[in-house]
């Protein structure tokens, strides 16, 4: 019983983790060394699905544990009607998926990988200010909160280019994925995160 088993796990342990049995994890790189520990993609990360159903907000920074494609899905659920429809917020992902490969040709995961590091801004500004003289004072970014607001941003700008709209939500996504991995200004994510630069720069 106990051989079955280690066969099993050995089994297991050959077969190549692919999100949705479809996208391999194995050729996803992160070319931005601050960002390596914040985008989960590799090792006990790949998964499946992306809903491992994680106490991730414990502790502070658990969250940079989450497979970044959950965090994705997670991210979807905005807006009170949406609140907890995490497997709508799957499919979506999904869907999201298929279309960008089948626009790029590209590994998906690969692309959504690019759009978080491109989407991500570097500087911000913070108010400085005490007896109600308030200035705003340029700050860098940490890593962490530079997934968070990429991320943030992305669905964002894919929600309200689906509201009111035929495309559906997986669409828009795959646009602004797409459009955010390539550098695009077509991106919202793209040009908040060049306005957000802009303004920390004039305030520096």
């Amino acid at each position: 019983l106990a051989q079955n088993r280690r066969e099993r796990t050995k089994m297991a342990a050959e077969q190549e983790v692919k999100l949705f049995g479809k996208w391999s994890y194995d050729d996803v790189e992160v070319n931005d060394i601050s960002l390596e520990d914040y985008i989960a993609v590799k090792g006990k990360n790949a998964v499946y699905l992306p809903h491992t159903a994680g106490k991730y907000q414990k502790k502070r920074f658990r969250k940079a544990q989450c497979p970044i494609t959950e965090r994705l899905a997670n991210a979807l659920m905005r807006k009170g009607r949406n609140n907890g429809k995490k497997l709508k917020a799957v499919r979506i992902v999904q869907s999201t998926l298929e279309i960008i490969h089948l626009l790029t040709d590209q590994n998906p995961v690969q692309v959504v990988v690019h759009a978080i590091l491109n989407s991500g801004p570097r500087e911000d500004s913070t108010r400085v200010g005490s007896a109600g003289v308030v200035r705003r004072q340029a700050v860098d970014m940490s890593p962490f909160r530079r997934v968070n607001m990429a991320l943030y941003l992305l669905c964002t700008g894919a929600r309200e280019a689906a509201f009111r709209n035929v495309k559906t939500i997986a669409e828009c996504l795959a646009d602004e994925i797409i459009n955010a991995a390539r550098g695009s200004s077509n991106s919202y994510a793209i040009k908040k995160k060049d306005e957000i630069e802009r303004v920390a720069k004039a305030n520096r």
